[in-house]
């Protein structure tokens, strides 16, 4: 078929592709798509229904780098402009509704990544990153927030994979090996929020209190997983249903774990996308677990979804929002102590970077996460503090009852606030938004306030600076709380000057926080400490708790400090495999591979074991665990070695950073150097001057 195509003379502007919204409103996209995996390509086609207000010369939709097949206007073939970065065609010269047809042609280098792992069946999958990246790259859409748009997909996938996408399944059937998934929306929202998953899905379904339909999948292999990777998930729907005050505004709510997902988590609408590194097992759920993720990408269905900030000037109506409602909801379920240590730890963080210069005010669109996520979540704190817990809930709903399905302005939510209160709030917009200083010291007086342990604190700090830290009676401090948060505090901070007696005390708790810290903090385990007490068999005991990160830095530490006993703490530890990145697992491997003397006749298979490990098969974080043990105790094969050189384009960018910067590192290596350019034979052209760009860096 014939491409149709015509030339616009186009005068570039600022507005160049901005749409007129006055004259246009996009309403609902009916798109099909069919991905594919082999080419990594987007087929699609479908309906863009839209209303013309006013008159205009051309209409414009974001769409890169795409090759359209075939473009129509109420049901006739009209000629269009293809940049490479949009779509566009002329207006019609009627007002009122119109429909536009597209067929299309894809090939995203980003927002779809196609994910393959060979040694599972079942293994592959298909996800979606819209926010940052653009969903205009894999659907003609729009990069711009202000345009909310209803969204029906339609998936066509292999019938043995499950498809998730926003909306409500209403429609499903197979043909010739292929599955056709019907999604449906009701209600508009911006482009980056469109999403879908293709993969070997099972999910456990519950239902809120309010009758909505929550979905939980997880991978067939992770079946055991699903409680504590999803514990709480109803208590965090039904609170933050009842605290915000409005009642969840889309028809169901979905949460997929995917491989190599490039954040925690993303908000999309009624598709929350995670990583699966989340999929944890009871014991990982001490130290690290989803339930904060999980109440942030809800929270965001309403702070985001339901309301959109007009730009980045506003991201904090995003971000600063979620981070205090994930606050509250854990505030919920794990107390008040929780709820304020947790304020504590991000208030130094934001104070010292203050100090340092290194303060940013929340109007600034180019704020980096700490400011827009933990300074945001403190600013909302002390509105709160301000206005009073009822006037700041119903402004709250208020606000988003008002903008529903609209953007706002940071002014739009103060309106609603300064009326739900009758105060004037200029003085806090200057002091908490748009000031870079973090102000210390009304969040020190909150905390005192709201805290006993934490107000033990400040007291103690104060000391310090009028004595000694030697004089400081640390065991009085220790028996004037209950609170583990504290005793953890004390001894993450103060560990080498502690008395014996008060770390023998620690050893005794049966708070495994408490017990964490010791193996995380004290820096020796046999040396005298004011006493010739020994430590070592209450150390030992650490290799017992159920905590994998208690574990990990135990059996370093009693490794490289007793090496006549090596043998006995491998032998303990050698069923245990740790976190989703393998933590546990691969420390031990690298121990067995210095032990000499431990299990010789299996030292070939526990080679191989550890470098199987930089395999694309596993994910990111395992992979990039298994490099940096591999190059330091030079172990790393030819395979691991080609494996670290296609990681250097992986899309996760932080992995792909650290792949580049330990290549290089290898590379000074004159015989590691040798052996890259060996291997380098074998990768195509492409690849072998990306290899040598960097090697020689």
């Amino acid at each position: 078929m014939r491409l149709i195509q015509f030339t616009f003379l186009i005068f570039f502007t600022s507005t160049l592709f901005a749409q007129e919204q006055a004259a246009v409103d996009f309403t609902k996209i009916s798109m099909e798509i069919t991905p594919i995996f082999d080419s990594k390509e987007i087929w699609g086609s479908g309906t863009y229904n839209f209303e013309l207000k006013a008159k205009t010369d051309s209409i414009f939709i974001d769409a890169v780098n795409m090759t359209f097949l075939y473009v129509s206007l109420d049901r006739k073939q009209i000629e269009y402009s293809n940049s490479g970065s949009n779509l566009a065609f002329k207006a019609p010269e009627k007002l009122g509704n119109h429909e536009l047809f597209i067929r299309y042609v894809a090939k995203p280098k980003q927002t779809v990544y196609f994910i393959k792992r060979k040694s599972d069946v079942g293994s592959q999958q298909i996800w979606t990153q819209g926010q940052g990246k653009y969903t205009s790259r894999w659907l003609p859409s729009f990069d711009d927030m202000t345009e909310k748009v209803e969204f029906d997909l339609t998936l066509n996938a292999d019938e043995e994979y499950t498809v998730i996408a926003n909306g409500n399944l209403t429609k499903k059937f197979t043909e010739d090996g292929l599955t056709n998934w019907h999604f449906d929306m009701t209600k508009p929202m911006s482009s980056y929020l469109a999403a879908f998953v293709i993969g070997d899905f099972a999910k456990k379904e519950l239902t809120a209190s309010s009758g909505v339909p929550l979905e939980l999948y997880y991978e067939p292999k992770d079946s055991l997983k699903v409680e504590p990777t999803y514990r709480y998930t109803k208590e965090i729907f039904d609170f933050l249903e009842q605290e915000i005050g409005v009642p969840y505004p889309w028809q169901n709510y979905k949460q997929v774990p995917v491989q190599d997902f490039l954040y925690a988590g993303m908000e999309n609408t009624g598709t929350t996308i995670f990583s699966n590194t989340y999929m944890i097992d009871a014991t990982a759920f001490v130290d690290k677990n989803y339930v904060n993720v999980n109440a942030h990408e809800l929270a965001h269905q309403w702070f985001g979804n339901l309301v959109t900030e007009e730009n980045g000037k506003h991201h904090w109506l995003h971000e600063g929002f979620a981070t205090y409602y994930a606050y509250l909801t854990e505030k919920e379920l794990f107390g008040e102590e929780h709820f304020y240590w947790k304020l504590y730890d991000t208030a130094k963080t934001l104070h010292n970077l203050s100090e340092n210069g290194g303060g940013e005010a929340l109007t600034n669109p180019n704020a980096n996460s700490l400011t827009f996520y933990e300074k945001g979540a403190w600013a909302l704190v002390l509105l709160r503090e301000r206005v009073g817990d009822k006037a700041f809930r119903k402004g709250i709903k208020k606000y988003l009852e008002k903008h529903q399905f609209k953007n706002v302005t940071i002014s739009d939510f103060l309106v609603g606030i300064e009326a739900a209160s009758n105060q004037n709030l200029d003085d806090f917009r200057e002091k908490w938004l748009e000031s870079e200083v973090f102000p210390w010291v009304e969040v020190k007086e909150k905390l005192k306030k709201e805290s006993k342990s934490l107000a033990l604190v400040f007291e103690m700090e104060e000391e310090f600076r009028r004595i000694k830290s030697d004089d400081i009676d640390y065991e009085a401090y220790w028996n004037r709380t209950n609170s583990n948060y504290f005793k953890q505090y004390l001894i993450n901070k103060h560990h080498r000057i502690l008395p014996i007696t008060l770390i023998n005390q620690a050893f005794l708790s049966k708070d495994i926080k408490v017990r964490q810290a010791l193996a995380t903090s004290l820096y020796s385990i046999s040396a005298p400490r004011k006493s010739t007490i020994e430590l070592t068999s209450k150390f030992e005991t650490l290799l017992n708790d159920t905590s994998y990160t208690t574990i990990e830095n135990t059996l370093i530490k009693l490794w490289s400090t007793f090496p006549e006993k090596r043998q006995a703490y491998l032998s303990k530890t050698g069923h245990i495999i740790g976190f989703p990145n393998k933590n546990v697992r691969l420390l031990w491997l690298t121990l067995v591979l210095l032990t000499e003397d431990y299990r010789p006749d299996k030292k070939q298979d526990y080679y191989l074991e550890l470098n199987s490990y930089t395999s694309p098969e596993n994910h990111f974080e395992v992979r990039q665990l298994a490099f940096q043990y591999l190059s330091q105790i030079n172990a790393m094969s030819d395979k691991s070695l080609f494996n670290l050189i296609n990681a250097t384009e992986h899309h996760v960018w932080q992995f792909k950073k650290s792949s580049r910067n330990l290549l290089r590192k290898l590379s000074e290596s004159k015989t590691l150097k040798e052996r890259l350019l060996s291997i380098s034979e074998s990768l195509n052209m492409e690849q072998r001057k990306a290899l040598e760009k960097i090697i020689t860096k």
